[in-house]
């Protein structure tokens, strides 16, 4: 007869997503996340699979319940720029204050510390940021076919400008201890969409 679970996995998913979030990849050991989760090694590996596999699942389980949100900000109905604007000023305000400020974007964390030596992960932050930027450039279409958005104005460059910065956004705001910088970069981008 097989052994029911004695944790939720749920949850244990969702501790180690904050302590990989917190401490990065490297940073994090097998030892660090069973004391975080409350649960033995061989209970960590039967439900997860190995550190690597588990980060994973963690960023994957980032990007679930970070997409919706975007979503629903950018696809509603009527004007579309105003709600580019918020998306983008909601990334500087997270980026420059509070403990979102010193965590930063998960999936930009994972770029800087495994992006270039992690093939697996690399492409998850890639869908993460193609997503995005779909997202961000169904929005400019709308708004340039609305004629919000100057005739010249090419809504997928755009598109793929606005994730770079709200990317660096993110980066920046984890170190500087200047609100202002992250702000002043934020409305300066904007003025494009004029």
């Amino acid at each position: 007869m097989a052994r029911t679970k004695e944790f939720d996995p749920d949850a244990a998913l969702q501790s180690a997503l904050e302590l990989f979030w917190q401490r990065g990849y490297e940073a994090t050991s097998m030892a660090d996340l069973v004391e975080r989760l409350g649960i033995g090694r061989a209970s960590i590996y039967a439900t997860f699979g190995n550190k690597h596999e588990l980060y994973l699942k963690a960023l994957d389980r980032y990007n679930e319940n970070r997409d919706p949100v975007l979503l629903r900000e950018l696809s509603q109905p009527g004007p579309a720029l105003p709600a580019v604007r918020a998306v983008v000023r909601r990334f500087a305000a997270e980026a420059s204050s509070g403990s979102r400020r010193l965590t930063g974007c998960f999936v930009t964390n994972t770029a800087a510390e495994l992006g270039a030596d992690d093939p697996v992960a690399a492409r998850r932050v890639e869908a993460s940021w193609n997503h995005i930027e779909t997202l961000i450039h169904s929005a400019l279409a709308r708004a340039h076919a609305q004629g919000e958005l100057p005739a010249d104005r090419d809504p997928r460059a755009l598109a793929r400008m606005l994730l770079v910065l709200m990317q660096g956004l993110r980066v920046v705001g984890k170190v500087s201890d200047d609100p202002g910088r992250v702000r002043d970069a934020a409305e300066q981008a904007l003025v494009l969409l004029d």
